[in-house]
C-alpha cells in the first residue's frame, strides 16, 4: 500500500509541475508576442529608412542596421520536383531527414524491408493523465 501512495504522489506532483510549466509558457508566450510585434514594427521602419536612403547598412552609435534579402523556396508540385531532382541528379536539394510517422507505418506494413543503414532508437516514456 505504501508503494501505491508513493506512486499516487508521483503522479500528483508530475501533473502540478506540468500545469505550472504550461502556465509559465502561456505567460512567456503572451509577453513574447507583444515584444515580437514591437520588433517587427521597428524592423519595418528600419527597412523603410534603408530603402529611402538606398542603403544596405547604416551604422549608428547603438548598432549597425543591415538590410539583407532572405529567400525561401518551396514547391506546389512534388511530382515534378522529384522528377527534376532525379533528372539532374540534384539530391542535395532535399533535406536529409526521414518522416518519422510515414517510415513507422511503412515498416509496420513491410517488416521484411529494411533500408541499409537505418537506425532506430526506442525508449519508454511516461504519460500521466489527470483523474476525472
Amino acid at each position: 500500500m505504501v508503494e501505491d501512495i508513493a506512486t499516487d504522489k508521483l503522479a500528483e506532483v508530475y501533473i502540478k509541475i506540468r500545469d505550472k510549466r504550461a502556465e509559465l509558457k502561456e505567460h512567456y508566450e503572451s509577453q513574447d508576442e507583444g515584444l515580437k510585434a514591437q520588433q517587427e514594427m521597428l524592423a519595418e521602419r528600419m527597412l523603410d529608412i534603408c530603402r529611402d536612403n538606398n542603403a544596405d547598412s547604416i551604422k549608428t552609435p547603438a548598432g549597425t542596421i543591415i538590410r539583407k534579402v532572405d529567400t525561401r523556396y518551396w514547391t506546389t508540385d512534388w511530382d515534378s520536383m522529384y522528377q527534376f531532382i532525379e533528372e539532374h541528379d540534384a539530391y542535395p536539394l532535399l533535406e536529409k531527414r526521414l518522416h518519422q510517422t510515414n517510415l513507422k507505418q511503412f515498416l509496420d506494413e513491410n517488416p521484411e524491408l529494411l533500408p541499409a543503414g537505418l537506425q532506430a532508437d526506442r525508449k519508454y516514456t511516461v504519460v500521466v493523465r489527470r483523474s476525472k
